[in-house]
């Protein structure tokens, strides 16, 4: 009820048949005060910091990350599995990531998900 979901959509997420969608994904962080590395498996310190839902500033740490690895959008995109007009997509702001990708882009890269949404981070942070 808290995430304003059905029991079957939420029971289809923890079996892992279906993925949850990032936005369900923050409100689910937010309201049992774990952090995205948490939820996601990338550690096991519940350490909560607040999950703000701001597209453009995910979409300027995803083009950060990029660069970092001094790589194309084409390129970064192939890395995981997806097109270059989404990563273009991401970078300006214009599509919220889908959790899949948000995974995938931390586990090849070893970036913390949680430095991926927070606005307060300026360095790339390893996970």
């Amino acid at each position: 009820n808290m995430l304003n979901i059905s029991k079957s959509t939420y029971a289809r997420w923890e079996t892992g048949e279906n993925i949850i969608p990032f936005k369900h994904l923050v409100d689910f962080c937010n309201f049992t005060n774990v952090s995205l590395d948490y939820a996601l498996g990338f550690t096991r310190i519940k350490r909560y910091i607040p999950i703000e839902y701001n597209p453009k500033q995910i979409g300027l740490k995803i083009k950060k990350i990029r660069k970092k690895y001094k790589l194309t959008q084409l390129q970064f995109a192939t890395s995981i599995n997806t097109t270059q007009s989404v990563i273009s997509d991401y970078e300006n702001g214009l599509n919220i990531i889908q959790t899949a990708f948000l995974y995938d882009i931390c586990k090849k890269y070893k970036i913390s998900a949680d430095y991926i949404v927070q606005k307060n981070s300026l360095e790339v942070t390893k996970c």
